[in-house]
């Protein structure tokens, strides 16, 4: 990632899914695999050595180490904590589908009775991802049980012998593994798909719940402020009613004490209205344009030592998008320009780019960058880059100091995830220092009717 906008697209290589039920963490099926190319190494090496059947070698080894440079490639190239596109989930599954047919291809075909190992990537599939990929490896497995029944080397045996399986006992082997990965597949996708369902009625309910109880302390609050400043103010107008009965018409008193009274029955009046009205809500108020957004975001960090650049790119020849007021959205974007104002040295960049589907925002600081030990964990709850900086604060008196709880960050990403979009992190790759975060949301999710 460098401090240009990104490419906008909807399957970016920071490995988010597009839809929050489908994919897998590469950490996951990165392990997975290891844990296959060791148990497929065990296997060959047995039979060649201790059962003293000859087996093609070779062959065998350069399936196997395919599979471990896959794994070093993702690993090298990839965070293991992020969380495989379904599409790019579903490509490495059918790898893996491939390197075991390759393997026995070369030691029996479905006389190799590891055969089995054939229900492994379809049922993970079925668990984990969509039901078009599950079905398309549920093809390929299929496909390719079908033609290791027919045309495969022979099976590893003794020297001089040779093990030969009758027509019909092949046959049977063929229909239990074409049943098993259909009656498999389909059971697990079907029971993933319960519990995925549980999952979002839970989620939707605390949220409902959660929902609920906000506006129930806000409406408390609310009240509370009513009854609590009610009585200073009726004070006060009481006051300034008795000292306008004081004064002559014609002094210049008249005029202030006026003005008082007045912005106290304004300050009853407003109270009122938060007590009486808490849903009345301005429909011009609730949409903001794109760029009077990001300047919302970063005025309450504007007069300090650190500049902000904001721009904007358009593209397709989209129109501006114009955005739905969430606080959730304000708040996390706000957070990450503290934070990046925070680590700054002289400038804060905030470059929006956007398309007729997509729209994505960069806030690019000139700072030391993210700690290459961290970047890769960053977004976890009480994680924090923020040692105990007086940069910002005219004492330097220990207990003024503050150190970041790690919790700001997380529940940034938390609401840009809850708001439909998806959060990136890196460091500048264009010759300068700093670090990047990226926040991507299809424009469907945040922008007003």
């Amino acid at each position: 990632m460098s401090s240009k906008p990104l490419p906008l697209t909807s399957n970016s290589a920071t490995g988010h899914s597009n839809s929050p039920l489908w994919g897998v963490r590469l950490q996951t099926q990165v392990l997975l695999r290891w844990m296959a190319v060791i148990g497929q190494l065990i296997a060959v090496i047995l039979v060649d050595t201790v059962l003293d059947y000859p087996v093609p070698l070779g062959m065998c080894f350069a399936a196997i180490s395919a599979s471990a440079w896959l794994n070093v490639i993702l690993t090298i190239r990839y965070r293991t904590t992020i969380r495989l596109p379904e599409n790019q989930a579903a490509i490495y599954f059918g790898y893996d589908l491939l390197q075991l047919a390759v393997l026995l291809y070369l030691t029996g075909g479905l006389q190799n009775p590891f055969a089995l190992l054939f229900l492994v990537p379809v049922t993970i599939s079925a668990t984990s991802l969509s039901l078009r990929s599950t079905v398309i490896l549920w093809a390929m497995a299929a496909i390719a049980v079908t033609v290791l029944a027919f045309y495969h080397e022979p099976l590893p045996w003794a020297v001089g012998g040779q093990f030969q399986t009758p027509l019909v006992y092949t046959m049977g082997m063929w229909a239990s593994l074409e049943l098993g990965l259909g009656f498999m597949a389909g059971y697990a996708w079907r029971i993933a798909q319960e519990s995925r369902r549980m999952s979002d009625a839970l989620t939707a309910t605390q949220l409902v719940l959660g929902r609920e109880q906000r506006l129930s302390a806000l409406d408390g609050l609310a009240a509370a402020a009513a009854h609590e400043l009610g009585t200073p103010l009726g004070t006060i107008a009481l006051v300034s009613k008795e000292l306008q009965r004081e004064f002559k018409e014609d002094s210049p008193w008249q005029e202030d004490l006026q003005l008082l009274r007045s912005q106290a029955d304004r300050c009853k009046e407003i109270l009122s209205r938060l007590t009486f009205q808490p849903e009345e809500s301005d429909a011009h108020f609730a949409q903001i344009p794109l760029s009077a957004l990001l300047d919302e975001v970063v005025t309450p960090y504007r007069g300090g030592n650190v500049g902000f650049e904001i721009e904007l790119k358009e593209q397709e020849e989209s129109v501006e998008p114009v955005f739905v007021r969430q606080p959730e959205i304000l708040y996390g974007l706000n957070n990450i320009v503290e934070n990046a104002t925070d680590f700054a040295r002289t400038t804060v960049r905030l470059s929006a780019a956007y398309t007729q589907s997509l729209l994505q925002i960069s806030i690019i600081d000139d700072g030391a960058g993210f700690p290459p030990d961290v970047i890769d964990k960053l977004g976890e709850p009480y994680l924090t880059t923020r040692p105990r900086q007086p940069k910002h604060l005219t004492t330097t008196d220990e207990k003024d100091l503050h150190e970041g709880m790690g919790l700001g960050f997380f529940i940034a990403k938390t609401f840009i995830e809850r708001s439909g979009g998806t959060l990136s992190i890196a460091n500048r790759h264009d010759g300068k220092t700093g670090a990047v975060v990226t926040v991507t949301w299809p424009r469907s999710a945040v922008e007003a009717a």
